[in-house]
């Protein structure tokens, strides 16, 4: 589904060429749970955005099906962002005034979709949130916010789902149920998702860990894991 080919990203400054990444070989099929593990620094931020879509490669090959992304005009290259992904953030990315059945609109609407209110309505009852759907974020605890996010993140039907230190700002026991609701997402729905983080205990719930130091993948892992109860 999605291939990387000797993707180098660098950054003109004034004390001369910084690298983000260096060289990154890299393929992710469907229904994958993959944790991008780094430090500060490491470059693994950087990755999750070309792979969204969200920056471009300075060099290299970035393909999607099988579609070279670097050919993409920046309207279409936001249109399969749009389509493929859904997006996780740590401080959840909610706006304060909106409803939870507002926040999970949102794509909808910015895709010009229709039936937006139903469709929202299901994400966030598939996230068990039936009783929280007209409630602000200050009505919500960290946890509640953070399954608002995920459900406005699957409301697109996206094939991939990036989680940018999604369990950062939870609590352990909150942490572990967004990562049951993860690995669900897999296992029942074949959504790939790719979870950053610098945190070793979260990676090792995924079943595929890549390491990353430096702007280069030091280690790609594959292992049978069980998300913790």
């Amino acid at each position: 589904m999605i291939t990387l080919n000797s993707i180098s990203k660098y950054y003109e400054t004034e004390a001369g060429v910084v690298s983000a990444l260096v060289n990154i070989n890299l393929s992710i099929g469907e229904s994958e749970f993959i944790s991008i593990m780094g430090q500060s620094g490491s470059g693994k931020s950087t990755l999750m955005n070309i792979i969204g879509c969200v920056d471009r490669p300075s060099k290299g090959q970035y393909l999607i099906d099988n579609i070279d992304v670097g050919t993409l005009s920046d309207s279409n290259r936001s249109r399969l962002r749009g389509k493929l992904f859904g997006f996780v953030f740590q401080s959840y990315n909610l706006l304060p005034r909106l409803s939870a059945i507002e926040q999970v609109e949102l794509p909808l609407l910015y895709q010009q979709i229709d039936n937006r209110k139903e469709r929202a309505i299901q994400a966030l009852i598939s996230m068990g949130l039936s009783d929280r759907i007209h409630h602000t974020p200050n009505q919500l605890s960290g946890g509640e916010q953070q399954r608002v996010a995920i459900a406005r993140s699957l409301v697109v039907n996206p094939k991939i789902i990036l989680a940018d230190e999604p369990t950062g700002a939870l609590d352990t026991k909150t942490g572990l149920e967004v990562m049951r609701i993860f690995n669900e997402l897999v296992q029942k729905q074949g959504i790939s998702v790719i979870i950053i983080t610098h945190e070793s205990n979260i990676a090792e719930q995924t079943n595929r860990i890549i390491r990353i130091s430096d702007g280069k993948i030091i280690e790609d892992t594959d292992k049978i894991v069980k998300v913790k109860a």
